[in-house]
């Protein structure tokens, strides 16, 4: 799994913004994408607990927002 790129946080950065302003895009495909670059972020940080829990409250969430779908 490798870490997320500069430009991979920007983006999603941007598209958050985007989302709360306009309401451009999927919630849950946001969450999604968010959960992914925090999985990868403790994946490269084993030793940091709360950036694993952290990954972990995002993944949780955004599986709930897939699932009501």
């Amino acid at each position: 799994m490798s870490r997320p790129t500069i430009s991979e946080v920007s983006a999603l950065l941007a598209d958050l913004a985007d989302f709360r302003t306009r309401g451009a895009g999927s919630d849950a495909e946001l969450m999604n994408r968010k959960a992914d670059l925090l999985e990868r972020i403790a994946a490269a940080r084993p030793d940091d607990v709360e950036v694993a829990e952290v990954a972990a409250t995002a993944r949780a969430r955004a599986d709930e927002l897939i699932a009501e779908g």
